[in-house]
């Protein structure tokens, strides 16, 4: 997109590109995602920036009113498969913060400088700026829903001292944390004293565009792993919960369907959200674990780009229109996913139930961690998982955001009993390449870079059959 296109977009309050690009206004100081309501301003006043970090770092503030820090990532991210992309995916999944710009560099197999320039040129801020942006989200997020004091936020959002919290928060939001607290929106007091009771961090977990939430949850359902899964309730109304093990600590999270209620894309409105709420050993982990929730529920992907593609396709077409906005779910755990993949649902059922790690505090029919890989690797040596298990457990096959997907394929499928039908599953779910067909398949080039998509529609329509 040009920048007039963008100011085009701006113009029409068009929401398909929140996320994708935000511009600010010279004249306020403030920056704002492209569907914000405020008057649309001159275009000579307006700049535009693809990261929220590259205005912040040009000194302008979020905007109050559309709060921009809470829009859907880009979906570039999930397409991408270069070093750039790479990197975006590790440091929403909290890299930085956890293992500085040196881990993320030994991640993407390259040098500390060689990220900083590449991820300055192509997004207008480098790899603390950008980490720090999405330090300064969660921030806002526990202020306004949790009862933490200040103090604990500080170092559960990542910052390395108060005195750096304090001062990013002013300089985001132009706020102390107590006042970003106190200007709560309506009804987040009432989340807050919720949390502080015990119930849980509440959140809204933003997408763009229709999204399909019963063919999701109709998905978790079938594949649920007892004692680490369940979905309860009527379709319509139904609600995912599943537990979690983080960098920090471990958590259980709750997700509702919310099908038909405002604000989830039908008709015209341009997008809307999943209400969520975790449950988190170590608030540390707030930010991993709600990146780890959107790559499970597909919430940054853009469906229009999608559906526009798909649904110019003859075969394809009446089912796009069908299902607008239908989603491609990943995954929370990569490595329980390749195992999952392997030994399929009911032998992921057993598995969990001889090697997975009891919860300290079991939540109703929740009561497991997935076994780690090295857990499995020593329980069952021989055979197929144990081959699998040890590949994840000592790095010869690695399964994060940032991992190389041709790279992982290729090492899966040396791999005893990894067919190439399974590494493809795992390359869709665990890696989350969008752009996947089952080996052996002939579908359309014109299905690409969406062929995840495209044969999703096809096995929810009943028309893809996987044997």
């Amino acid at each position: 997109m040009d920048e007039d296109t963008r100011y085009e977009a701006v113009r029409s309050r068009d929401g398909r590109f929140d996320g994708v690009f935000f511009f600010a206004v010279e004249t306020t100081g403030i920056y704002c995602r492209p569907s914000c309501p405020a008057v649309t301003p001159k275009r000579h006043n307006v700049r535009f920036f693809p990261t929220a970090a590259a205005a912040q770092g040009s000194g302008f503030r979020a905007c109050r009113r559309c709060r921009p820090d809470a829009v859907p990532g880009s979906a570039e991210w999930n397409v991408r498969a270069d070093a750039v992309g790479r990197a975006m995916r590790l440091i929403a999944d909290g890299v930085v913060d956890r293992e500085g710009v040196a881990g993320l560099a030994a991640r993407l197999g390259y040098s500390a400088r060689q990220v900083q320039r590449q991820l300055t040129a192509e997004l207008g801020a480098g790899p603390v700026a950008l980490a720090r942006a999405q330090r300064a989200h969660t921030a806002r997020v526990l202020l306004q829903t949790t009862e933490l004091p200040v103090t604990e936020i500080a170092f559960a959002s990542g910052f390395a001292s108060v005195r750096q919290f304090n001062d990013t928060v002013r300089e985001v939001y132009a706020s102390t944390p107590t006042e970003l607290r106190t200007a709560a929106p309506r009804g987040r007091a009432a989340f807050r004293g919720r949390a502080a009771a015990g119930a849980g961090i509440p959140l809204r977990l933003a997408y763009r565009g229709p999204y399909q939430a019963a063919a999701v949850f109709d998905q978790l359902a079938a594949e649920a792993v007892t004692g680490v899964e369940e979905v309860s309730g009527a379709p319509g109304g139904r609600t995912y919960r599943r537990t979690l093990r983080l960098p920090y600590g471990t958590g259980i999270v709750a997700v509702e369907e919310r099908t038909g209620a405002p604000g989830t894309g039908t008709g015209t409105h341009p997008g809307g959200w999943l209400d969520a709420r975790l449950h988190l050993t170590d608030p540390r982990d707030l930010t991993t674990a709600v990146q780890r929730l959107r790559r499970l529920f597909d919430l940054d992907a853009d469906p229009y780009a999608v559906d526009e593609r798909l649904g110019a396709d003859p075969r394809l077409g009446p089912l796009v229109a069908a299902r607008p906005g239908l989603r491609s779910p990943g995954a929370v755990d990569p490595p329980e996913a390749a195992v999952r993949a392997l030994v399929g649902t009911e032998g992921a059922r057993e598995l969990v139930l001889r090697y997975g790690k009891v919860l300290d505090a079991p939540c109703g029919s929740l009561t497991h961690l997935f076994p780690e890989p090295a857990v499995l690797a020593e329980a069952e040596p021989d055979g197929p998982l144990g081959a699998l298990a040890a590949a994840l457990a000592d790095g010869t096959v690695r399964l994060d955001p940032g991992a190389d997907r041709d790279a992982a394929q290729e090492a899966l499928l040396v791999l005893p009993g990894m067919d190439p039908a399974t590494v493809a599953a795992v390359r869709a779910r665990a890696l989350g390449d969008p752009d996947v067909a089952p080996p052996g398949a002939e579908v359309p080039d014109g299905w690409r870079p969406w062929r995840s998509y495209a044969v999703r529609h096809l096995r929810v329509a009943g028309e893809w059959n996987d044997r």
